[in-house]
């Protein structure tokens, strides 16, 4: 029997769709890809970008701008001549951490009851998390 692919899925995640966050881990902007003659590509550990997109069942997310690959498209009927699409792609969730844009740090959250609403605080500032305000993505 073949094991399985996630080890683990947290139950729920520590973030929203909307929410702005930082890379943690991966590969460094310092080195460069040796994808080729390319050299242009860098990592995405230290990038800030929104998040896209959340998938719960396999703990990942997709954040903009990060994890970008490439998929070549074939020509048919409306795209005659056939294309390189760039997307982003998921990345695991405990990846990233919640990005504070006063404090311009990254940050833990923790959760408070304030005038009856359960809301989340930035640890480092303790400033409260806007709201995420997002719309639906078409898949």
């Amino acid at each position: 029997m073949a094991k399985p692919r996630v080890k683990s899925v947290p139950e729920r995640l520590h973030v929203k769709t909307g929410d702005t966050v930082v890379v943690i881990s991966g590969r460094s902007k310092d080195k460069v890809r040796n994808e080729g003659n390319d050299q242009s590509q860098t990592g995405d550990k230290g990038k800030v970008g929104k998040v896209l997109r959340v998938f719960p069942k396999t703990g990942k997310i997709i954040v903009e701008g990060v994890n970008i690959r490439k998929k070549h498209v074939k020509p048919n009927a409306m795209n005659t001549q056939g294309e390189v699409v760039e997307r982003e792609m998921p990345i695991y969730s405990s990846k990233v951490m919640l990005w504070d844009e006063k404090a311009n740090k990254p940050t833990r959250v923790k959760h408070e009851i304030k005038d009856g609403k359960k809301v989340r605080v930035y640890v480092v500032s303790g400033n409260v998390l806007p709201e995420p305000k997002f719309e639906k993505v078409k898949k």
